[in-house]
């Protein structure tokens, strides 16, 4: 019963920790944080901003500014979820690595050499960003 009450609640535990690998949201935010980031979606904003204004001063019909207004809160939803996942799993993909590297000093600081076992990793960790 304890497993079935595990896997209802799978969905509020770390993207990289669910176990299903990228998902189609996942894709999503990956695409979102991307676009975000680039100079066509600030023009785009800043757009959608100066025709709001724009129509504030100018008086357009109540109805195209409350439109305005819902596809901006809108789209400020939907970039907040999209791009916490994205942010989620950039942080854990830099944790893992910082404990790759913490690993191997601790190896190097007590024998003299970095083990077999933690080259591994910290060779795994240099990739880790793209696979998570």
């Amino acid at each position: 019963m304890k497993e079935a009450d595990s896997s209802r609640w799978n969905f509020l535990r770390h993207p990289t920790e669910r176990g299903e690998g990228h998902s189609r949201f996942d894709h999503a935010a990956e695409v979102a944080s991307n676009l975000a980031s680039s100079s066509l979606f600030f023009s785009i904003c800043l757009s959608i901003a100066l025709v709001w204004a724009i129509g504030l001063i100018v008086g357009l019909p109540s109805q195209t500014e409350s439109d305005l207004t819902g596809a901006m809160a809108g789209m400020t939803l939907l970039l907040v979820a999209l791009l916490k996942n994205s942010e989620r799993r950039a942080e854990r993909a830099m944790q893992l690595k910082l404990d790759a590297i913490a690993a191997a000093l601790l190896d190097k600081e007590r024998g003299g050499g970095i083990g077999r076992d933690t080259h591994a990793e910290l060779e795994d960790a240099v990739r880790l960003h793209e696979e998570i």
